[in-house]
């Protein structure tokens, strides 16, 4: 009975933090921790184990709403939908539609491009609107300058496992559908397209 009690409050306890999370992560407003000058975030994934260093003077919003998404799961789950060899690597399209659906609309102003996309540096996507960027970031597997032009700024680079990052499956290229990632989820990604490479993890290292 005692082994039993216990093991109900461990899955209560669980289910608690989880609910906690998922509904912090359905609120963006209430998600904005500034982040320390300089982090570092892990990224425990299918194909290995990666390490963002960010550096928040090259573009305070974008280090800020990435530690807040790093910090509070966002990222947890998420599949590496748009793979492009030679160019990037996009994920950031969390795999909950009714998560999901809370960040369409909020948006981080843009800023000026103080680092450059060269290999190995992450960056926010963009729409060609102002201030269009949410959740979705790219890894530069290659250096794009002419992305610094377009108002393309890194916030961070990869410093560990980007061998890591050059093994992550490639042959569905840009065949997801982003729109259907945003209404379905997962459950989209994995029946279409089962083979793609997801975070298991992401966590703010101390």
């Amino acid at each position: 009975m005692k082994k039993f009690s216990l093991i109900a409050l461990l899955l209560a306890a669980v289910a608690a933090g989880y609910a906690q999370t998922n509904a912090a992560l359905k609120n963006p407003g209430a998600l904005k921790e500034r982040a320390p000058n300089k982090y570092t975030a892990k990224f425990d994934m299918t194909a290995g184990v990666f390490v963002v260093e960010v550096t928040s003077d090259w573009s305070p919003n974008g280090a800020d709403r990435f530690y807040n998404l790093v910090k509070n799961g966002f990222f947890d789950g998420c599949r590496f939908f748009r793979v492009v060899p030679g160019f990037m690597v996009q994920f950031g399209i969390n795999g909950d539609p009714g998560i999901q659906k809370n960040w369409e609309h909020a948006t981080i102003l843009d800023e000026k491009v103080k680092a450059p996309n060269g290999r190995g540096y992450i960056t926010f996507a963009k729409s060609a609107a102002p201030n269009s960027r949410t959740t979705q970031v790219f890894i530069n597997y290659k250096e794009n300058s002419s992305l610094n032009s377009q108002g393309f700024s890194p916030f961070g680079k990869v410093v560990s496992g980007m061998e890591v990052v050059d093994k992550i499956y490639s042959a569905y290229g840009e065949k997801p559908n982003q729109g259907r990632i945003q209404a379905e989820g997962n459950a989209y990604l994995s029946k279409e397209f089962p083979k793609l490479d997801y975070i298991k993890k992401a966590t703010i290292e101390k």
